[in-house]
């Protein structure tokens, strides 16, 4: 029982991520195309500010789930995987230096280096995170030791690129949603024309991804043994179709909150399809690694699960205050404040 909880825990938290952090990313990728001018690129920063390291505590949160909840997974994921993850840290460190080293120097080689390690750091997360989940989903090849047979091009087959790119393009229009909120007039304008021409592209690449994962996963298989798991596609497939009407009548809060209905629908119809495999061996399924031959004792599974009951509640009423508190458009004022990026 407890093992099923948790595994439960580790697709939200994952799902929390995707949603928070995934407006960030696509921002990040989207700036160089929105932003006409310093001032432009100033407010997409700030659209960001406030939120971007709070969002990746959810990360950290998922990745030290899988640690000290699941420690026979954490340990193959870690090794089978071990290249794009590291990619992914970097990429995210690369990130996070940008927003505070952009503004040190009033030059203009100086800010178009940062730009392009701004757009690097949330691009490649955006394409990495894609492309390990959809090859989480069809399975990796692992022995019954544990150890990858394959290496980084093993990854980059036709599912797993196809998974990158549903991701970028599911985090750029959740992005371009977002900035429509945080900005005015031309940017805001040009914020939401970007959502409604990428929301094309990604129904098509959506409607590919799920006829892909019925012929190259056990996901749907495994979701139509239990049809109360339905409401999950449905809820993904319902938020996106939503997205598009809200975003054509200019309703950005309703539109961004539709997005983000498809990316935690999306995220746990393949998580819920996994289960109990955490990472599926696509060499044979007793190499699996499972929520049962994989987890913790039972007695840190309960210490856990009494420390995130308080703790949890703490963090999302703190990030609830922090987005209550900066939802309003960025302004020229605030860009005038010492506290702006």
């Amino acid at each position: 029982m407890l093992e099923t909880i948790w595994f439960a825990l580790w697709g939200v938290l994952w799902a929390v991520y995707f949603m928070l952090d995934g407006f960030d990313l696509g921002l990040g990728t989207l700036r160089p195309f929105l932003a006409r001018n310093q001032d432009e690129s100033r407010v997409v920063l700030n659209a960001m500010g406030p939120f971007w390291d709070g969002n990746e505590v959810w990360l950290l949160t998922a990745g030290g789930v899988t640690f000290a909840a699941f420690p026979g997974t954490y340990a193959v994921m870690f090794s089978s995987l071990y290249t794009p993850l590291m990619l992914l840290l970097f990429a995210l460190i690369l990130r996070g230096i940008s927003f505070e080293f952009r503004g040190k120097e009033d030059a203009a080689w100086w800010r178009k280096t940062w730009d392009a390690c701004m757009w690097i750091g949330s691009f490649l997360p955006a394409l990495l995170l894609g492309v390990a989940f959809a090859n989480i989903f069809a399975g990796i090849p692992i022995d019954g030791e544990g150890v990858f047979h394959g290496n980084l091009f093993t990854l980059l087959n036709p599912y797993g690129l196809l998974g990158g790119v549903l991701f970028v393009l599911l985090f750029t229009v959740h992005g371009a949603l977002w900035l429509a909120i945080k900005s005015e007039g031309q940017l805001r304008d040009r914020a939401g024309a970007a959502a409604k021409i990428l929301w094309g592209p990604l129904l098509i690449i959506a409607v590919t991804f799920l006829a892909m994962t019925r012929y190259t996963t056990r996901l749907w298989q495994n979701v139509l043994a239990k049809p109360v798991l339905l409401v999950l596609p449905l809820l993904a497939v319902a938020g996106l179709v939503l997205t598009r009407v809200f975003a054509g009548k200019g309703s950005w809060w309703k539109a961004w909150f539709a997005s983000s209905a498809t990316i935690v629908g999306a995220t746990l119809f393949g998580v819920a399809g996994l289960y109990p495999a955490l990472l599926p061996s696509s060499l044979a399924p007793a190499f699996s690694k499972t929520a049962f031959n994989s987890a913790s004792t039972p007695l840190t599974l309960k210490i856990m699960l009494g420390v995130a009951l308080v703790m949890v509640p703490v963090v999302i009423v703190y990030q609830a205050w922090v987005y209550r508190r900066f939802s309003d458009p960025v302004t020229a004022e605030e860009l005038a404040g010492d506290h702006a990026y």
